[in-house]
């Protein structure tokens, strides 16, 4: 794999975005934990696998590593991008006056859900995905949108600012229920299709000895069951979360005093 041959714009993007994080670091005079840490550098990493080596599979017209592709963009990185940048790297430009007030409308949930959904939805129309794949620079700029609109929809449920707050545990399970709706409506056409949808997959030769078709049906299966895994594994957790959360907001009465009997001198039994 050689990253600074076809896409030289890759790894310089990405030694940007390390230059900025580790001046963020340095202009607070804080660190982030050993975790955050981690997280950034499995985003920074995923992004050079899927614009590189995945990239180039999908290149090889393989509809269902194009799939692959779009999900880790929107599924993966975005999430740890968020995990991996704390919150007080984020809140001196995100909360400054003029940015305060766009930052607050585009991660309200219902305004970065129909985001995410409109852009997801229509960069699989046929004729905008079919451009994707014959214009270059339309096809950066559909996955920097990509990961730019994952973003907006995993701040609601990953918000390291509390001005700019987490949905509750309930609420974040219905968000992401309700997400299966735009996925489904893209993978299920796909999938269950019985002609190849985008004329580009068509024109040359197909990599790995599939036909066209067959691609793309493994392409729309692994949008519509790889999501669907993916939401039911965050499911798990944040419903392992809000049980942990709630046991913890239980409180335990104080166990009750058994009355002590005496004997008084007239005979008579008396709680003490």
């Amino acid at each position: 794999m050689n990253i600074f041959g076809e896409h030289p714009s890759i790894p310089i993007g990405v030694a940007i975005l390390i230059a900025i994080y580790l001046g963020a670091c340095r202009a607070a005079g804080r660190k982030p934990t050993r975790r955050q840490a981690m997280w950034f550098a499995l985003a920074m990493g995923a992004i050079l696998f899927t614009q590189t080596e995945l990239d180039e599979l999908a290149d090889a017209r393989l509809f269902s590593m194009h799939m692959l592709q779009h999900l880790m963009q929107t599924f993966v990185i975005p999430p740890l991008i968020l995990l991996g940048t704390p919150g007080w790297m984020l809140e001196p430009w995100m909360l400054s006056r003029p940015i305060k007030p766009i930052a607050r409308l585009l991660t309200n949930p219902v305004i970065a859900f129909l985001i995410f959904s409109a852009v997801f939805v229509t960069a699989h129309f046929p004729p905008i995905f079919d451009r994707m794949c014959r214009d270059e620079n339309f096809h950066i700029f559909l996955h920097l949108l990509f990961m730019a609109s994952g973003m907006l929809l995993w701040w609601p449920i990953l918000s390291q600012i509390p001005d700019l707050p987490r949905l509750s545990y309930p609420a974040q399970i219905l968000y992401l229920f309700l997400l299966m709706i735009p996925m489904t409506a893209v993978a299920a056409p796909i999938t269950l299709a019985t002609r190849v949808i985008y004329p580009w997959y068509t024109e040359g030769a197909h990599g790995w000895g599939l036909k066209a078709i067959d691609d793309q049906v493994l392409g729309g299966l692994i949008m519509w069951m790889g999501q669907g895994t993916y939401l039911m594994i965050v499911f798990t957790f944040i419903f392992y979360r809000w049980s942990q959360r709630e046991d913890r907001d239980i409180s335990v009465p104080p166990a009750a005093t058994t009355p002590q009997l005496r004997v008084l001198p007239s005979g008579r039994v008396a709680n003490s």
